[in-house]
């Protein structure tokens, strides 16, 4: 493990994205957000993307975009909620730098996603819940693990930086 890396890791809207900004300007590192250079690369919003060309030409992308990480350092990784559930990505992150689950209970996960299709995947509370089942036993595989529940992005991004400079 190569604490000269982070990969943020979690559900949809753990926030993975605010962390790993707050934490990236205090490291004074480059930060990447997935889900948005997905975007930037495909010209498309994510719901978008899973509209049209559905999930797994989706996943595809999200592992180019993580293979893209592995030469670089000194950077903070904010991933895709479902990036670290494939064993590719999992292996190659886990491999290539600290990962750090950001936990957060399934009901204040759901009070954060707003209802504007903007997250494809929580269209239904049904599915919703089975993902976030699924996708937990994941998660478990991370390096840390962080109660994100009710810590602000600041008490997170503390929390993290002990951690890191115990290494």
């Amino acid at each position: 493990m190569k604490a000269d890396k982070v990969y943020l890791v979690g559900f949809m809207a753990a926030g993975k994205t605010s962390v790993a900004r707050a934490l990236a300007k205090r490291l004074r590192w480059d930060v990447v957000d997935v889900d948005e250079s997905i975007e930037q690369r495909e010209r498309a919003t994510v719901a978008d993307i899973f509209a049209k060309r559905g999930e797994p030409y989706f996943r595809s992308v999200e592992r180019d975009v993580i293979a893209e990480q592995l030469r670089r350092r000194h950077v903070v990784v904010a991933t895709g909620g479902g990036t670290f559930a494939d064993v590719q990505n999992r292996a190659a992150i886990n491999q290539d730098g600290v990962s750090v689950w950001l936990d957060v209970p399934l009901e204040r996960l759901v009070d954060r996603i707003p209802a504007d299709g903007r997250r494809p995947l929580a269209a239904d509370r049904a599915t919703f819940e089975r993902l976030y089942d699924l996708r937990r036993a994941a998660y478990e595989q991370a390096h840390l693990r962080l109660d994100a529940g009710s810590a602000s992005v600041d008490a997170l991004v503390e929390q993290l930086l002990d951690w890191l400079s115990a290494r």
